[in-house]
C-alpha cells in the first residue's frame, strides 16, 4: 500500500473514533440530570418521549466499544500500513498467518504420529483401529462429498465399500489414486455408431455382459451388438468385457459397478453421449503421510475391516 492511501485509511479511521468519542461525551454532559417529567416536543401516535438521559449501562456499552476498537487497532493490522503489535507474529497478524501458525502447531503435535504411519505398509496401517480412526476422520473432511459418508458412492462417484475397482483395489494402487488422482474417458460413440448401433452394443452390454434382463418391447438386435462391440469396445474392456484397469475401463460383466446407470437407456446415453469423469489428486492438498492413513482407511471398506468407522468420521 502506498504511502498515501496508508495515511489516507489512518486519518479517516482515527478521526472518526476522536468524533465518535466527542459526541458520546458532549451528548453525556448536555443531558438533563435525573428523571424529568419534560417530553422531547414531538409525538408518534400520541406516544411522546421523556427527555431522560441515557441508562450508565448504556452508556458504559458505546465507551467499550471505542476502547475495543483502539485496543484492536493496536494490536491488529488495520490503519494502513501499520501491522500490530500482537506478540507471536513476526511481521504482525494476518489470516495467512494464523493459518500457517494453527498448521505449524497441528504438524509438531501429529507430525510423528503421522510419520509411524507414513513407515508401515498400507496393508499393516488397515488394520490399526487408530489408523482407522484418523483416515475416516480425513475421509469425512475430504472425500464424503462426492462418494458419501458411508463411502457407498453416488451417481457418477463409485462405491468404496465393494471389491469393485476401475483402477485397481490393492492397497498400493489405491494410494496411487489418491496421490495422483484419475483421469477417464469414454468416447462419443454415437457419430460413429449411428443410432441403431448404439441401441444394439446397449443392449448387448447390459443382456450378455450384465446378464441383466431386456425390456419386453426391445427390438434391439443383440447378435449385432456383439460384433459392434468386438470391434470397437475390446480395445479398452476386453474381448469378455471384464475391463482394463490400467486404463480405468470398468467391468461390464459387473452392473452394480456402473457409476452411471444399469438401465437400457442409461447405457445408451454412455455409449453414444460418453463420459469423462476425474478424481483429484490429493498430493498437494494432504500430503504423504496423510494420503497413507486415507488410503488405508479406503483399502479396509472393501476388506470388511472398517468397522464402522464411516457413520463415527460422519459426527465428527
Amino acid at each position: 500500500m502506498t504511502t498515501f492511501w496508508s495515511t489516507y485509511i489512518c486519518v479517516l479511521t482515527i478521526g472518526s473514533l476522536i468524533g465518535l468519542t466527542w459526541l458520546l461525551i458532549g451528548t453525556r454532559k448536555g443531558e438533563t440530570k435525573g428523571s424529568t417529567d419534560q417530553t422531547m416536543g414531538h409525538s408518534f401516535d400520541g406516544i411522546e418521549e421523556y427527555d431522560n438521559p441515557l441508562p450508565q449501562w448504556w452508556f458504559m456499552l458505546f465507551a467499550a466499544t471505542l476502547v475495543f476498537a483502539v485496543g484492536y487497532l493496536i494490536l491488529y493490522p488495520g490503519l494502513g500500513n501499520w501491522k500490530g503489535i500482537l506478540p507471536g507474529y513476526a511481521n504482525g497478524w494476518t489470516s495467512v498467518n494464523e493459518w500457517q501458525k494453527e498448521m505449524d502447531k497441528a504438524d509438531t503435535k501429529f507430525g510423528p504420529i503421522f510419520a509411524k504411519f507414513a513407515a508401515m505398509p498400507v496393508e499393516a496401517v488397515a488394520k490399526d483401529p487408530q489408523a482407522l480412526k484418523m483416515g475416516g476422520r480425513l475421509f469425512a473432511s475430504n472425500c464424503a462429498v462426492c462418494h458419501g459418508s458411508d463411502a457407498r458412492g453416488a451417481y457418477g462417484f463409485p462405491n468404496l465399500t465393494d471389491t469393485i475397482w476401475r483402477w485397481g483395489g490393492s492397497a498400493d494402487t489405491i494410494k496411487t489414486t489418491i496421490m495422483g488422482g484419475r483421469i477417464a474417458g469414454m468416447p462419443a460413440w454415437g457419430p460413429i455408431l449411428g443410432e441403431e448401433g448404439v441401441k444394439n452394443v446397449a443392449a448387448y452390454v447390459r443382456h450378455s455382459l450384465a446378464g441383466l434382463p431386456l425390456p419386453a418391447d426391445e427390438t434391439a438386435n443383440v447378435e449385432a451388438g456383439q460384433q459392434v462391440f468386438n470391434t470397437n469396445c475390446v480395445a479398452c474392456h476386453g474381448a469378455t468385457g471384464q475391463g482394463t484397469q490400467a486404463m480405468g475401463a470398468p467391468n461390464l460383466t459387473q452392473p452394480t459397478g456402473f457409476i452411471y446407470g444399469s438401465s437400457l437407456t442409461q447405457l445408451q446415453q454412455t455409449i453414444r453421449y460418453g463420459r469423462q469423469g476425474q478424481m483429484p489428486a490429493q498430493n498437494e492438498q494432504l500430503g504423504n503421510d496423510k494420503v497413507q492413513l486415507l488410503a488405508a482407511y479406503v483399502y479396509s471398506l472393501s476388506q470388511g475391516t472398517a468397522q464402522q468407522e464411516a457413520p463415527t468420521a460422519k459426527a465428527q
